[in-house]
């Protein structure tokens, strides 16, 4: 391409939210964490290769539908999931990798999981993630 020579209108995105397709056979709960799997959404869980994408701002039900039926707003920012009581966070892991244990709970550890954000705060109600 050619460089400019007028004003461009040049689209933007803040990059807090986006729309992704949602796996076949698949329900996601508002609030809950959402990984990419093979370029589909779905509940957070333990797997290792997911990508953590945020958190779910909407309920989609796509338990009827072929992958890519319905899509899902999710959100990013920072939010408090709760904190994996067998393998827990504290202060002393802020700022490092967060991996998820289910759609809801985060753990310190990756064994088996898909790291999910930073631990951006700990407090007594949960674990706070980027």
């Amino acid at each position: 391409m050619a460089a400019l020579t007028a004003e461009r209108d040049t689209p933007l995105r803040n990059g807090d939210a986006r729309n992704v397709p949602v796996a076949a056979a698949t329900k996601i709960y508002k609030g809950s964490i959402v990984v990419l799997d093979a370029g589909y959404s779905k509940p957070g869980r333990a797997a290792a290769a997911l990508t953590g994408l945020g958190r779910a701002a909407q309920t989609v039900d796509n338990t009827a539908g072929a992958a890519g039926a319905a899509t899902i707003r999710v959100e990013t920012g920072v939010f408090r999931f709760d904190n994996d009581a067998a393998d827990p966070l504290s202060l002393a892991d802020i700022g490092k990798a967060a991996y998820c244990t289910d759609d809801q709970t985060v753990a310190k550890t990756a064994a088996g999981k898909s790291q999910i954000g930073i631990v951006y705060d700990v407090d007594a109600n949960g674990v706070w993630v980027k």
